[in-house]
């Protein structure tokens, strides 16, 4: 049986792990690696890995760090950041990662994720949507290069192409809520699993085990991904790696998903 999978996202800026609120003032948690160490021994679904600098700098991945993720790692990989080629993916799967997630390449040039799917397969490639609502407005925009170029596009609309195109899974991240850690964009997260038949893995505004939880009892098997709450403890935010435990996440399953869904 497929369950929702629960999934910490962690932000790699000037070769350390850090932490933004709003995709602003990065704050220094400690060493991926350690933090993927950590995350090993709690068992989590799945990882996902982003470089912010690499895309807004125009730098090439950095194959050495992404190899030593991917070396230590024991849960499945997703790794994000400078990806511009179908070659520089398929180096990237060679290292031993299990997905790659694309974002200013998927606005700037989305033909090549037909591409890269065509060589590596659907299930491998990722679309990121940064998505922000509109300043006086009920609807949302997609933002590039960590949250800095609006690029106009409709987040709908957007997700509808990309799995056209060949994508075999969308990320939505809400820039508005990214850090806050008060609930994700409930909205957002509806209009979005409507409109595509793809895995759909949300993020953005994870503050308690419950915020989770409703997103799982609203959509079933989703993936639900969290920065700040997996890194931060307490209302002063603490830095402290965790994860549920197999009994708060069975807890977890059982309560939200299995009572509903199975």
């Amino acid at each position: 049986m497929l369950y929702p999978r629960i999934i910490p996202c962690l932000l790699v800026h000037k070769k350390g792990l850090v932490k933004t609120t709003k995709f602003r003032e990065p704050k220094y948690v400690g060493d991926p690696i350690n933090a993927v160490k950590i995350f090993n021994e709690k068992e989590v679904d799945e990882l996902i890995v982003v470089d912010i600098d690499a895309s807004i700098e125009k730098n090439e991945p950095d194959y050495k760090m992404i190899q030593n993720l991917a070396v230590e790692c024991r849960m499945p990989l997703c790794y994000g950041g400078g990806i511009k080629t179908v070659e520089q993916a398929q180096k990237i799967f060679s290292l031993g990662v299990e997905k790659i997630a694309v974002s200013s390449l998927a606005v700037e040039n989305p033909e090549v994720i037909a591409e890269i799917a065509l060589r590596v397969g659907n299930q491998s490639v990722v679309v990121v949507m940064d998505v922000k609502k509109k300043l006086l407005s009920s609807k949302y925009e997609i933002y590039i290069h960590n949250g800095t170029k609006n690029t106009g596009l409709d987040p709908v609309k957007f997700a509808k192409e990309m799995e056209r195109l060949g994508a075999g899974e969308i990320v939505i991240n809400s820039t508005d809520q990214d850090g806050v850690m008060k609930g994700y964009d409930i909205n957002l997260i509806n209009i979005i699993r409507e409109s595509i038949s793809i895995p759909l893995t949300v993020s953005g505004g994870a503050g308690t085990i419950d915020d989770i939880g409703k997103i799982i009892q609203e959509h079933g098997i989703i993936g639900v991904a969290a920065g700040s709450f997996f890194v931060f403890k307490g209302k002063f935010r603490a830095v402290l790696i965790n994860y549920p435990t197999p009994i708060e996440k069975k807890a977890l399953i059982d309560k939200f998903f299995l009572k509903k869904w199975v």
